[in-house]
């Protein structure tokens, strides 16, 4: 998907928003929700303050790490829409107008999720098949196949319930290890 975000700001800022959210198994409302001052660049990757959430209402904040990577390359695709966009402070991703004008609003929960369709459709991928969830839920699928521990998923994904969590590896694991595969 990332590689039909165009060149132009709003690739850019889309290709971020793809690639931080996946990362960082948001909610597409926590991804919405995101400040300049929730990011913090380590030599390690980064540090995200979500200061809200579906299972934090009373807003304690919790913290999560990205690694730098060297695949993805998370940071530096977030660093770019930050630079090409001279954004300093203020909500990290913002509606962009024809005339490539930031808007000082935060994107919407469901321009997350139409950012998610749009390059799901561009990649050839059926776009209702995809939401803004998709990025949560591809982050577990992915974590579970490459041998992840549910408690890793939980530190990055905030999950309370390991239950719900499950869920995730059970999809990503039915064929792993499967109970005929010696004799089927």
């Amino acid at each position: 998907m990332i590689s039909h975000c165009p060149k132009t700001l709003a690739g850019k800022r889309d290709k971020a928003i793809l690639l931080l959210g996946f990362a960082s198994a948001f909610r597409r409302s926590e991804l919405a929700a995101l400040t300049v001052a929730d990011i913090l660049v380590t030599s390690d990757g980064l540090k995200v303050t979500i200061r809200k959430s579906k299972t934090d209402q009373e807003g304690q904040g919790q913290t999560i790490a990205i690694p730098m990577g060297a695949k993805l390359l998370v940071v530096k695709a977030l660093n770019d829409w930050l630079e090409a966009a001279n954004i300093n402070d203020g909500h990290l991703f913002c509606p962009i107008t024809r005339g490539d004008t930031l808007r000082p609003t935060p994107l919407t929960d469901r321009s997350i999720a139409s950012v998610v369709k749009k390059y799901a459709a561009l990649a050839g991928l059926n776009e209702a098949d995809f939401s803004g969830h998709s990025l949560r839920a591809g982050f577990l699928t992915s974590a579970a196949e490459a041998g992840a521990t549910v408690f890793k998923m939980a530190e990055v994904s905030r999950h309370k319930s390991i239950e719900t969590l499950r869920g995730y590896v059970r999809s990503a694991e039915l064929f792993k290890d499967h109970a005929g595969s010696k004799f089927l």
